[in-house]
């Protein structure tokens, strides 16, 4: 029991430290500068809130050449409190340097999207270090590619749902070739729905999609746990198609961070597939530094399977738990 309680302990300790790293003040800010006619733009900021009245202290700042055609209309939506208005400049948004007011002074950063009229869509990301960015031509095809890859691998890198995942299916299934199989089965499912909604061939709210994520966790390593109690269940009979099951609405998690984003009209097969390349990568990289970490632990560690299986298990199982709960709170929020 005082195992159990240290392990729920662990994991209280580790949620605080995930919410943390997801507060406020580190999510980051998102500018949207959409083309409406030959050098007239429709401004959205959005900044992190937290109620009506309390944001990030970022405000933009263009250049004198920039004229404003409108008076801000603010907005809350969502955590974030929005403001919409439109500029001209002439001679198009080429050269004009964007400056974050503020943005030095947190550790956040700025999504800038700039949507053109033929369809072309820029994305750059500004941040503390170097909170003005100057606006070079559209990008090509190049650009895009390098732009989605890179949200791909980001994205599942600060996805500590999906991560949390993979890593309680890498304690389900310590043999390295069914773990591949594993692996591979949750790939493919996710790919297949991050496409599907990514085109908008499907739609699925993202609330109840999140706390379902959270509680595929709690299922595989609850089956960890009954498998090490000498009664395995499905999971451990069937990782691949528990995998797959699973990767399906995951792929609907990727998916709404991808929507916001958004893909560049011109060149969406490029930017999905590389989006979805990134995010493999990504997944590839944490499952190798996994396994390096095993290896060294049972070269060099003479431990119990207890504690290389049941306390992850118990912690991610636990950690978990509460994300369902919270996720499906929000329902009502």
């Amino acid at each position: 029991m005082k195992f159990q309680t240290l392990v729920i302990v662990v994991a209280i300790l580790l949620n605080t430290f995930i919410q943390r790293v997801s507060a406020d003040d580190i999510r980051p800010a998102y500018l949207q500068l959409s083309e409406i006619a030959p050098d007239r733009f429709q401004v959205l900021w959005k900044v992190p809130a937290k109620g009506a009245a309390q944001r990030l202290a970022l405000d933009v700042k263009f250049d004198s050449q920039t004229r404003t055609l409108s008076v801000p209309v603010d907005g809350y939506i969502g955590g974030a409190h929005l403001q919409r208005w439109a500029i001209e400049r002439s001679g198009g948004l080429t050269g004009l340097p964007i400056h974050i007011d503020g943005l030095e002074k947190i550790a956040s950063e700025v999504l800038l999207r700039i949507e053109y009229l033929d369809g072309r869509v820029s994305i750059n990301r500004v941040t503390p270090d170097a909170p003005t960015h100057r606006v070079t031509a559209p990008p090509g095809m190049t650009e895009t590619i390098r732009t989605y890859f890179t949200l791909g691998v980001e994205h599942i890198l600060i996805g500590f749902d999906h991560l949390l995942f993979v890593l309680v299916l890498m304690i389900l299934v310590p043999n390295l070739r069914k773990l591949v199989w594993t692996i591979t089965a949750f790939t493919i499912a996710h790919s297949i729905t991050l496409s599907l909604a990514a085109l908008s061939v499907i739609r699925v709210p993202v609330p109840p999609v999140e706390a379902c994520i959270a509680l595929s966790i709690v299922f595989v390593s609850s089956e960890i746990i009954r498998s090490q109690r000498g009664n395995p269940g499905i999971a451990e009979q069937h990782p691949w198609l528990v995998a797959f099951t699973f990767g399906l609405l995951h792929g609907l998690g990727f998916a709404a961070a991808l929507e916001r984003v958004g893909l560049p009209q011109t060149d969406i097969p490029a930017a999905l597939l590389f989006f979805n390349v990134g995010v493999e990568i990504g997944q590839l990289g944490f499952v190798a530094v996994l396994l390096l970490l095993v290896g060294l632990i049972k070269r060099y560690l003479s431990v119990s399977t207890i504690i290389t299986r049941g306390v992850p298990a118990y912690a991610a199982g636990s950690l978990a738990a509460f994300w369902t709960i919270e996720r499906t709170v929000a329902f009502w929020n």
